[in-house]
């Protein structure tokens, strides 16, 4: 079943490499969608795809790269809207 998920990660995400990181996962999963970095120093994703692959790239959200520190990651499931080709950051 597709869906749709908006996610914010909160910590220490900005100037770590989490958007690249997260478009290497978001891609290597076959999702699609954006990351962004939003000003009060999160990172908001938002990600189609089947549900069981979403949850995947959730729990690498939760991990992040080398030098990140992930507080909090959440998450909100959406009816999937087709609105992607590709996973891009923006």
């Amino acid at each position: 079943m597709n869906v749709r998920a908006h996610i914010i990660v909160k910590g220490r995400v900005q100037g770590v490499g989490f958007r690249f990181y997260t478009l290497y996962k978001a891609r290597s999963l076959g999702l699609v969608g954006t990351v962004r970095n939003l000003v009060n120093g999160d990172v908001k994703v938002i990600v189609e795809g089947e549900k069981s692959t979403i949850l995947a790239l959730i729990k690498e959200l939760r991990i992040g790269p080398m030098h990140a520190t992930v507080k909090d990651v959440v998450v909100n499931f959406e009816e999937f809207q087709n609105e992607f080709a590709s996973f891009q950051i923006i």
